[in-house]
């Protein structure tokens, strides 16, 4: 860089003067221009432009969703970089077009002629501030990248990409950004987005992606960026359509709930898998050998067979009388036509919908060969008719999908029966109640359980698909998760964001071509990202030790940051004393701290942090200057970061899980949550894989 990185600490009076002080006079412009969007959105007088109060209540939702995308964040910069093109973007090199310069932002701003004053990220010409590189210019003869404190400009960095004089060296400023202390929940990258990363957030709506990161790599954010990315180039699709970003737990969607919103994206339902399947009542749990079985994808089987057992080919005809006439549909024509249904890839609730008008059709047709002339109106007074009701109720009866589920639980001989030659016996007997329930109500369903009832209700009756779908911490999925997951987005895409590494459940991913193909996107592109901006290089190379018992061959995530992080082990004697210490010891650094520990041993330390006088919240709770300490249970540290992590015991991490396997990845987990320094604290050793 031929320019070096320029603040009021490193510039002289006249150079602050020049390039620094018209950047911040074009800032303090373009936050000018905003408020006066703003205002114009604010100022808008809808009284005479509607035609009733339906439409005057979308179209207020509207503005008022418009005047909070238009929220100028004081603590926000409002544009982070800026583009000097050599030629007209889109002119042809050889017409000699006059360069034109853009500032990049979270948010195109123009002032009021109308001309842009910031350009969206998200837009075709802000791409090379991203992509461009000394190999590959993209056109560009200036790249500038800003810094600030707050929401105050106080340097820049210039890269003269076009210039084969100047070498390329790393951005100080991009490091910066990167390991900035954060408080609080999860900040957008878009500052920070690197070409490999770029690639998957601008891939195309129609293509599903998968995304295989291991800690630090930015998998999370590249989806919610991707997210972003999509509503700007598809607004209008993915508006009729809909998007959904699912994560594993509540507190981890409290994490990420505020990237979005940040980047101007207010209308992106967030939620967990149980929240999809909620179709009843969760209040119980289930064994692991048993919760395996339940999401294993061959119960999806069993279920189509439980519930297509209710179909019965009919004993008799039917005769369905009108005035003085008489029309008999004999049991042949009936079994044609319920075969017929049968052989047709519909749902359950539809064809049974079906059954009655075909049966009406076959009377029309009687009626058409006697010589009258009948209409549709006659064929749906006929499917209403009596007899014909009467013969679908015994044919192709309801069916409640949680009492199917309900039956099969409870009733050994009836799951036998549609389970032969799917699940073998102890297979059958691990999922059976040992107490069966009496009814929907009162049964302690699993969330293993009610998966089980969406996918019976998707046989009933087709479930709504959206136009994209994120899923986060993928890997701990079972198959019948997918499945739900994936009929949300039947005729949609989706973006599938994990590592193989951490998956901490009994039935974790084995590999991402199988859980694509449970999540019916079996075409989907399989990225993997293997650059770590987030994590120290000292604590990644630290937890890779765990890779060979936990995931081998797959590739470790290699740091690129300059900073190596501060690590260290600790020994120390039995009891608290050792945790608290280094809690101290962290809280006096800036940023935020994390005191991740075995679940079982949470409420011991958040005693003794009380009795000490160290205030402290739970995940999912908000931080404060004050209070910056989060007490995490192993179970719940899964996607999220802090500044400096206390690791306490980490054989008791290990010994929480069910298996040595489980264990040493929920390990891994919580080895890689922080972003700038980690403490180890033990008593009672190392696991022996740690080396």
């Amino acid at each position: 860089m031929s320019t070096p990185a320029h603040d009021d600490h490193l510039s002289d009076a006249s150079l602050s003067a020049d390039p620094l002080s018209r950047e911040r006079s074009h800032l303090a412009a373009s936050r000018s221009a905003l408020r006066a969007m703003r205002e114009d959105v604010e100022s808008l007088d809808i009284a005479d432009v509607t035609a009733n109060w339906v439409n005057a209540a979308a179209l207020e939702k509207q503005i008022e969703d418009r005047i909070k995308a238009l929220a100028d964040l004081s603590e926000t910069p409002l544009f982070f970089g800026r583009l000097d093109y050599l030629h007209a973007p889109g002119a042809e090199q050889a017409e000699g077009g006059e360069g034109e310069c853009f500032y990049v932002g979270r948010r195109h701003v123009h002032d009021t002629d109308g001309d842009p004053m910031v350009i969206d990220w998200r837009a075709p010409v802000s791409q090379p501030f991203y992509r461009a590189s000394k190999k590959d210019p993209q056109d560009i003869a200036l790249r500038r990248r800003f810094g600030y404190t707050g929401g105050d400009l106080t340097a820049y960095e210039d890269e003269h990409l076009s210039d084969p004089a100047e070498a390329a060296v790393t951005s100080r400023l991009l490091q910066q950004e990167i390991e900035r202390p954060r408080v609080g929940p999860m900040r957008d990258i878009v500052a920070t987005i690197q070409p490999e990363q770029d690639e998957i957030v601008r891939a195309g709506l129609s293509g599903s992606v998968c995304v295989q990161g291991g800690p630090g790599t930015g998998k999370t954010a590249v989806g919610l960026h991707r997210v972003a990315y999509l509503l700007y180039a598809h607004r209008e699709r993915l508006a009729r359509t809909g998007t959904l970003v699912i994560g594993p737990n509540r507190s981890f969607l409290h994490y990420i709930e505020q990237v979005l919103p940040a980047l101007g994206e207010l209308a992106v339902r967030q939620a967990t898998v149980d929240d999809l399947v909620a179709h009843v009542e969760v209040r119980g749990a289930d064994e692991a050998a048993t919760a395996v079985v339940k999401g294993d994808a061959r119960m999806a089987e069993v279920l189509r067979r439980a519930l297509y057992s209710h179909v019965a080919m009919p004993a008799e005809g039917i005769v369905v009388v009108r005035g003085s006439r008489r029309w008999r549909v004999p049991v042949y024509e009936l079994e044609e036509i319920v075969r017929e249904l049968l052989a047709r890839d519909i749902r359950y609730g539809a064809a049974r919908e079906a059954l009655p008008q075909r049966i009406a059709h076959a009377v029309l047709v009687q009626m058409e060969r006697a010589g009258e002339a009948p209409d549709d109106r006659v064929q749906n007074t006929v499917a209403r008719n009596a007899a014909v009701k009467a013969a679908v109720k015994a044919v192709w009866p309801q069916v409640d999908p949680a009492k199917l589920v309900l039956r099969l639980l409870s009733d050994a001989d009836f799951l036998a029966e549609h389970a032969e030659g799917v699940l073998d016996a102890d297979e059958q007997k691990a999922v059976l109640w040992v107490r069966p329930a009496r009814s929907v109500k009162s049964a302690g369903w699993s969330p293993a359980d009610a998966v089980l009832i969406d996918e019976a209700t998707d046989l009933v009756e087709r479930t709504h698909s959206l136009g994209h779908v994120v899923i986060d911490e993928a890997q701990d999925l079972s198959p019948m998760q997918y499945r739900a997951v994936g009929r949300r987005c039947t005729t949609g895409s989706a973006t599938v964001l994990g590592d193989l590494a951490q998956g901490t459940t009994p039935w974790a991913t084995r590999s991402w071509s199988e859980a694509l193909s449970h999540l019916g996107k079996g075409e989907a592109v399989v990225e993997e990202l293997t650059a770590g901006f987030r994590v120290p290089t000292d604590v990644i190379a630290y937890a890779s030790r765990l890779l060979p018992h936990i995931a081998p061959g797959l590739t470790p995530v290699a740091s690129i940051r300059e900073n190596p992080g501060f690590f260290e082990i600790r020994a120390a004697d039995a009891g608290t004393a050792g945790v608290l210490a280094a809690c101290r010891e962290l809280l006096e650094r800036e940023g935020s701290v994390g005191l991740i520990a075995a679940d079982a041993r949470v409420p011991e330390l958040a005693a003794a942090l009380e009795a000490a006088g160290i205030g402290h919240v739970g995940p999912g709770e908000g931080t404060t200057p004050a209070i910056r300490l989060t007490l995490v249970p192993a179970s719940l540290a899964k996607g999220l970061e802090y500044d400096y992590v206390v690791l306490d015991e980490p054989r008791a991490v290990v010994a929480g899980e069910p298996d040595e396997r489980t264990g040493l990845r929920r390990l891994y987990v919580a080895l890689t949550r922080a972003v700038s320094g980690l403490v180890v604290t033990h008593a009672t050793g190392l696991p022996p894989q740690l080396g």
